[in-house]
């Protein structure tokens, strides 16, 4: 079965509209797509409806951000109950957070002579897909390139907005720990997203993905879109040392990005694929 556990839509950072997230899916052979929105359900009933009529399997999915080791970390959650208080009180939170972080990117930019940066980034979200969530980074940095303030969007990643970066706000989320507490009552599947994505010595990846693992986390995102092949296999070593289960997505945003719909490398052969589980209740046990 062709799979996709990870991918945005207009929800969120995405560029297209959840339907035609799935349709697209489609189109490209993938058989179970798992929409997985940041800090948000929004999409979920739009893709939901479209999955259905194409005769795909939606997996209920999100994308929640959380803290560990001073750095922002995503953690995946699959197939869990979507009216779960714990999960949609998290989820308002973080709705509220992220407004409140949207608000501190404007500001700083406006600090130094990028004014309306809030405005701007909120109308190109409109323009893409009404949402009620906050404008996110990559709407920012849209308006940066119209505003002609940088050449591009990896430009404005590069210069104001990327890891470290001035618009790199991070004050406003909760712990790891805690946010896998809200899965566990949510009764969610468990990935940690990226993992090879954070600006991590080797030591301190192996330090996050033990303290994953020990709160009750289930798999790692072994295989992220086209990432190299060994850090596909770096990861494999660390759900074999953890005996976590694996997933597999593209982290789709965009036509033309950098990953598309359905595109990524293999899956170790000898790793147990996370989505043979979700017809199964999850378990919580520490490692």
């Amino acid at each position: 079965m062709q799979v996709d556990l990870h991918c945005h839509s207009t929800a969120s950072d995405g560029a297209l509209p959840p339907a035609e997230v799935v349709a697209r899916a489609h189109g490209r052979g993938v058989e179970m797509l798992a929409l997985t929105d940041h800090d948000t359900l929004e999409g979920l009933d739009e893709a939901g409806a479209a999955a259905s009529q194409l005769g795909m399997q939606l997996v209920n999915g999100i994308e929640l951000s959380c803290t560990w080791g001073g750095a922002t970390i995503h953690v995946l959650g699959y197939a869990f109950d979507r009216d779960a208080p714990a999960l949609r009180q998290a989820i308002a939170n973080l709705h509220q957070g992220r407004w409140l972080r949207a608000e501190e990117i404007s500001r700083r930019l406006a600090l130094k002579g990028m004014a309306g940066a809030l405005e701007g980034a909120r109308a190109i979200q409109q323009a893409q897909g009404e949402s009620g969530n906050a404008p996110a980074r990559p709407h920012f940095a849209e308006f940066l390139v119209r505003g002609g303030f940088v050449k591009d969007r990896a430009d404005a990643f590069r210069k104001w907005l990327g890891s470290g970066k001035l618009g790199d706000v991070k004050q406003h989320w909760p712990t790891l720990d805690e946010t896998l507490e809200t899965l566990r009552q949510s009764n969610a599947w468990i990935s940690l997203a990226h993992p090879w994505q954070y600006d991590f010595t080797r030591s301190k990846r192996r330090k996050l993905v033990a303290a994953f693992a020990a709160a009750g986390g289930h798999a790692l995102e072994v295989v992220n879109g086209m990432q190299p092949a060994e850090q596909v296999g770096g990861l494999a070593i660390l759900a074999r040392e953890f005996g976590l289960l694996a997933s597999v997505g593209s982290d789709f945003h965009a036509p033309g990005d950098w990953s598309e719909l359905g595109l990524y490398r293999p899956l170790p052969d000898d790793l147990c694929p996370l989505w043979t589980r979700f017809g199964c209740a999850p378990s919580y046990h520490a490692v």
